[in-house]
Formats: structure tokens, C-alpha cells, sequence
């Protein structure tokens, strides 16, 4: 998905849609929007992977539901040079997905992260479990799936600082 492709369906898809409409008034002030939509951060402490590292690390770490759901993930020094970029760059504008360029699977997210730490990742979650411990969020935050492209970033010519989910991976384990 680009920043020009059709938006989802769901309450996560509503709540961006009410957001950016929101920021869409402040652009017909003539203030310059700059709408990034945020994929899964990655950081050493806290956020999804700080909920994960702790099962990974007890080797009890795996996909979740069947993993084939693509996770764009971004590590937290590309959203922070992200951020930077848009102030110093005027003429961006509009809404521009921030996740690394190649994105991944679900299921080998687990298996990098698995083997990052030198652990098996074999123990998925299944959708059931996930569904009894957060309800119907279950489905829209953890187990749906959009493949998310910078498109314009990349256009822009936005210098990833870690496109690669293994190296990401290893300099956040390894400072965290």
C-alpha cells in the first residue's frame, strides 16, 4: 500500500481517516500538513517490541495467528530522521508512510528475531488466544496485514538508515 492507495476498513482506518481529516483543516489555513502514518516502531525499550523481547529471550517467542500477515515495521532512528526530514524539507506535505522499504512477513519478523537472539521462535500465538486477551482488536491491530510502501519517501529520496530487518534487529537487541 502507497500513500495513495484506497484507505482500510475498520476502526484503526476510521480513527486515521478522522485524524488526518482533522490536519487536513489546518492545510486549508495555508499552514503546510505533513501526515505521517506510522508503522510498528521498532526500539530497544518499550513499544511492540519491548511486549515481545521477554517470551523471545525465554525462547518462547513465535509468529502471531498464522504469520502471514506483513508487519511494517520502522526502527525508531528512521522515524526520528523521518520527522527531521519533513521540518527541513518545505515542500513536503501530505501524508507519507513511514516503515522500512522491503517490510516483511509476520512470521519472518519471529524467525529473525528468534534468531537474533540465538532462540527458537516456533511458539506461534494463535488467533484464538490473541482474540480472548484484546477482543475484536485482536484482528485489526495484531493479525491483519498491509504491506506498506514509503512510495513518496523513497521518491523524495529519503536515505534509510536501516532498511534491513536483521541489522535493525541486532543494534536494537544489542543496546537493549
Amino acid at each position: 500500500l502507497s500513500e495513495a492507495s484506497d484507505r482500510g476498513t475498520g476502526f484503526l482506518s476510521d480513527v486515521v481517516a478522522d485524524w488526518e481529516a482533522e490536519a487536513d483543516a489546518a492545510a486549508s489555513l495555508g499552514i503546510r500538513v505533513v501526515k505521517l502514518r506510522i508503522g510498528i516502531v521498532l526500539a530497544p525499550n518499550g513499544g511492540a517490541l519491548g511486549k515481545m523481547l521477554p517470551a523471545f529471550r525465554l525462547g518462547l517467542g513465535g509468529p502471531l495467528g498464522n504469520g502471514q500477515q506483513w508487519f511494517p515495521w520502522v526502527h525508531l532512528t528512521d522515524l526520528v530522521n523521518v520527522i527531521e526530514w519533513a521540518i527541513d524539507h518545505p515542500e513536503a506535505q501530505g501524508a507519507y508512510n513511514v516503515a522500512a522499504p522491503g517490510g516483511c512477513r509476520q512470521k519472518d519478523f519471529a524467525t529473525e528475531l528468534g534468531s537474533v537472539l540465538r532462540k527458537p521462535a516456533i511458539m506461534p500465538a494463535p488467533r484464538i488466544a490473541l482474540k480472548l486477551a484484546m477482543g475484536e482488536m485482536a484482528d485489526e491491530a495484531l493479525l491483519a496485514s498491509a504491506h506498506v510502501l514509503p512510495k513518496r519517501l523513497d521518491e523524495a529520496g529519503y536515505q534509510w538508515q536501516w532498511p534491513e530487518l536483521r541489522p535493525a534487529l541486532e543494534e536494537i537487541v544489542k543496546n537493549s
